[in-house]
């Protein structure tokens, strides 16, 4: 199929445009309010029904945010970790005492919320308060990425030559060392909590079993996995860095050892950025060239959802009831589309 899918489905009649106001580089849902998160500054929040309110959150560029429905937890380069609610409220959780760039964020049970300021992880379980201070883990280097595991109170943060799984609540304890030489820069866990998957400097992704720590080397990327994403009930990885969108099979205990990826909606074009449905097997899949396509992971079917543009898109987002879907790019073009 060519790049301009003139024969697909489209639903870019039901999108409603959202002025941003400047680049995007993520986004989020905040009950039914999508928010959009600025590479400088602010975060708008665009309700079903009014006008985007802009919201000044950091004093310069946001270098990660992420969310988890109730609020958005971003970092930046002023040093300081903030968290902002649907009312356009945002207060700071921690600031760099060392005025260290904040390179990433994650969400945990219970509220907890991690960052990272160069070599060092730090955890804020809801129960402290700033006054309490963050518990704070050494990596062997500059930290990729963060990733709280699904079941207990563990984090895995990914560095060079590999990652740490670390256990907050027990300084004493000495973190799990997953080990595989190179630079490992993205961290995710499955939904199950027995797989954690890290995307590397190189376009490839590792994996680790984690019950009995066995490798898996998922490749055939054209470029670096910048974006993936889990599908309802984590069956598949679905994954950006190819002309194609490819997703890794979970299902079964050995996860994508000795298999191979499915591989959707092949274009000329690079996947940017994915996102899964909450409730569906479907993955939104965002290209360079600025097309937008929701695919069906079962028959690989395709809907249109933005037609090509002038810049990459750079940010999606689902709402919780699956009906509402958010999308933004690197111009600072942005809408909604209403899929119920």
């Amino acid at each position: 199929m060519t790049d301009t899918r003139s024969d697909t489905v489209s639903v870019v009649e039901r999108t409603r445009p959202v002025a941003a106001g400047g680049a995007i580089v993520g986004a989020h849902y905040l009950g039914r309010t999508a928010a959009f998160v600025l590479a400088e500054e602010a975060i708008v929040l665009s309700e079903p029904d009014g006008e985007p309110r802009r919201v000044a959150v950091h004093g310069g560029a946001i270098l990660a945010a992420a969310g988890d429905g109730e609020r958005i937890v971003s970092g930046g380069d002023d040093g300081k970790v903030m968290a902002t609610d649907l009312t356009g409220e945002s207060r700071t959780l921690a600031s760099d005492p060392k005025h260290r760039w904040i390179d990433h964020v994650a969400l945990g049970p219970d509220g907890a919320v991690a960052w990272s300021a160069g070599k060092s992880a730090f955890v804020l379980p809801r129960s402290r308060g700033m006054e309490e201070g963050a518990r704070e883990f050494a990596a062997p280097s500059t930290v990729g990425g963060l990733a709280f595991l699904p079941k207990g109170f563990r984090l895995a943060v990914a560095h060079y030559n590999g990652a740490s799984l670390w256990f907050p609540n027990a300084p004493k304890a000495e973190p799990e060392k997953l080990e595989w030489k190179g630079s490992h820069l993205g961290a995710t866990v499955s939904p199950d909590g027995r797989f954690l998957v890290t995307t590397m400097q190189e376009p490839m992704l590792h994996g680790w079993r984690l019950v009995d720590r066995k490798h898996m080397r998922m490749s055939g990327y054209a470029a670096r996995v910048t974006s993936f994403g889990w599908s309802m009930g984590g069956h598949w990885l679905a994954t950006s860095g190819a002309t194609q969108l490819i997703l890794w099979p979970f299902q079964s205990k050995d996860g994508p050892m000795g298999k191979q990826p499915r591989l959707l909606a092949p274009s000329e074009h690079r996947v940017a950025v994915v996102a899964c449905h909450p409730r569906q097997d479907v993955v939104a899949a965002g290209y360079s060239d600025g097309v937008l396509l929701l695919v069906r992971i079962e028959d690989g079917a395709e809907i249109l959802a933005k037609k090509p543009g002038d810049a990459p898109v750079t940010a999606l987002a689902w709402s919780a009831d699956g009906l509402l879907l958010a999308w933004g790019t690197e111009s600072g073009e942005a809408g909604i589309i209403g899929l119920a």
